[in-house]
Order: structure tokens, then C-alpha cells, then sequence
């Protein structure tokens, strides 16, 4: 529902604020409902009635006034990409992207052609693109591994910014609702991600990446006390099936196998994994644990990575 349909806002600009400001704040379709008696009631803006409700602040309106004004001279900056507009009679989730991030110091190398590293990631990339089963978009990675400080958020990280560079949409979700790292190593706040995505059943927010156009980052969000139940959700499956037909890779991000049941379960989701594992940490035990367990996902193991950082 867009505030045009609700209140049959007429003025161009009006209706591009309010649908503007729907995809920034994530308004509901109850709470535009709420705005709609609040506009007749009070013979108020769209604007107006969520302010005075609430439902948005004064920094929210400044913002994407801004944003609207830009946009209607044909500007592309702006951190609010608001797709509520190609997205009205859709049947997938709406992706809504709210601010930027950037590469911490962390994944500086990342983006270094002569790093080292960076050259095995490259490597592990063109292993993994060989391995898919189908040249269409939807090519969905799961990395898991048996305990924490093996490296899995930094290697997911630097494996979507592998798949990104060669020009495809990639997505790297943070489905870590336990210890998350990704807001971290991309520089951006936490509030609102995956976490609450999946418990208000509303639509994701996204963070591009400062200088990766085709690299989006949603974050774990502030941690839920029910991890374990939110993946287990329909509502988890239905975002990654949407997701896929957005994205040509997703790389998910998941907690230690050995403490959570959280990563199998995402697993069977993802059906194609990557095992991660660091030498000297990680024991002989502890995978051959890993491997029974997700023997029972049916999901495809498609090779494990070592890291000896």
C-alpha cells in the first residue's frame, strides 16, 4: 500500500515524499492506515500525521525532502533507494535500502588486485562459480563452521565483495542473530537488519557499500532473544527465495555449529554450504561433529576453506 492509494494524494512531489518516507521509515501498511484517518481527521499532510504520530521524526522528513528534491532534478546521490513504486503489485518482498557503508580497515585488502590474500579469495571464488549448478541468478551460499574465531564473517565478507567485483548483485546477509559482525566490518550501524526483518514479517533493509555498486549488506540487526525460532520461520525461507530473484550470489554469514543449532537450519534453507574451519583452533573432532549434523540438512557441501590468519 502506497499513501496514494490510501489518501489519493494528487501533487507529484507530495506523493513521491510520502512513498519516500513509507520506504524509509518502513511503514506498515497499518500505520499508513493510521496516517490516513490522522490526514482526514486533522486535514493534515501525509508528512504531518506521521510526525504527529510518531511514526516518523523531523530528521526522517528532512532527509528524504531532500532526497526527493534531488531525485526530481535527475540526481543519483541520496543514501534512500525507495523501490516502493516498481515494487507496487509485486509478490516478493519489497527491498528498501537505508544508508551506506564502507569497508573497514579490516577489509581494506579486499580491494587490493596485489594482496595475497586476495588472491586465494579470488581463487575460492572462480572454485565455487564453477561449481554451480546453473548460470541463473539465485546462487546461494551458506558459510558454517563448528566454533567462533574461525574467520567465517571475514570470509564472507570478502567473498561477496569477490562476486561483486566482477559486476554481479551480491548480497551478504548476516544471519549470525548470536554474535554479529558484519555492521562492524562494513561500517554501519545496527538497529534495524535481518532480526527484525524476520520477527515484524516487514520488508529488509539493505546498506549499499560505498564504491560497490552492485554490493548489498544486510545486517543481523539488535539481537533477538529467539534466534533459533526467526530462521526457523516460514518467513526466512520466503526472504531467501525472494532474495534470490534479485540477486545473482547471496552469501550468508551463520553462529558456530557447535553451540547453536541456528546454522543447520539455515542450511537446509541455503542447500549449498562452505565449511569453514582455522588451523590450530579447529579440531579433527569438532568437523567430523559439523559434517554428521549437516548430514541431516540435505544440503550440498561444496568444499571447506582452511584460514591460518
Amino acid at each position: 500500500m502506497t499513501a496514494e492509494r490510501a489518501e489519493g494524494i494528487s501533487r507529484p512531489f507530495d506523493t513521491e515524499l510520502s512513498d519516500a518516507l513509507i520506504a524509509h521509515c518502513n511503514l506498515s501498511a497499518n500505520d499508513i492506515d493510521r496516517i490516513s484517518e490522522a490526514m482526514r481527521a486533522r486535514r493534515q499532510g501525509f508528512c504531518d500525521a506521521a510526525l504527529q504520530l510518531n511514526l516518523a521524526t523531523h530528521e526522517d522528513i528532512e532527509e528524504v525532502s531532500t532526497w526527493v528534491r534531488e531525485h526530481s532534478r535527475g540526481s543519483t546521490t541520496g543514501v534512500i533507494e525507495t523501490a516502493v513504486r516498481n515494487a507496487q503489485g509485486a509478490t516478493h518482498a519489497l527491498t528498501v535500502r537505508q544508508g551506506m557503508g564502507r569497508l573497514s580497515s579490516v577489509l581494506l585488502h579486499a580491494s587490493d588486485a596485489d594482496s595475497t590474500r586476495s588472491e586465494k579469495i579470488r581463487a575460492l571464488r572462480t572454485d565455487l562459480m564453477l561449481l554451480n549448478e546453473s548460470a541463473q541468478r539465485g546462487n546461494v551460499v551458506a558459510l558454517v563452521g563448528p566454533g567462533r574465531g574461525e574467520g567465517r564473517s571475514q570470509l564472507c565478507a570478502e567473498l561477496a565483495i569477490a562476486f561483486a567485483q566482477l559486476g554481479r548483485r551480491t548480497l551478504l546477509v548476516d544471519a549470525d542473530l548470536r554474535h554479529p559482525r558484519q555492521h562492524v566490518l562494513f561500517s554501519t550501524d545496527n538497529q534495524w537488519g535481518l532480526a527484525q526483518t524476520l520477527a515484524l514479517g516487514e520488508s529488509p533493509y539493505m546498506y549499499a557499500v560505498e564504491g560497490m555498486p552492485e554490493l548489498a549488506v544486510l545486517t543481523c540487526g539488535t539481537i533477538p532473544p529467539n534466534p533459533l525460532e526467526l530462521v526457523s520461520h516460514r518467513r526466512f525461507e520466503r526472504l531467501i527465495t525472494d532474495l534470490r530473484r534479485q540477486y545473482d550470489f547471496i552469501v550468508i554469514d551463520t553462529p558456530a555449529v557447535s553451540l547453536y543449532a541456528d546454522a543447520l537450519q539455515i542450511a537446509t534453507v541455503a542447500q549449498r554450504v562452505l565449511i569453514v574451519g582455522r588451523t590450530g583452533t579447529t579440531s579433527f573432532r569438532s568437523m567430523k561433529e559439523l559434517l554428521r549434523r549437516l548430514a541431516v540438512t540435505g544440503s550440498k557441501i561444496l568444499g571447506a576453506v582452511t584460514s591460518k590468519f
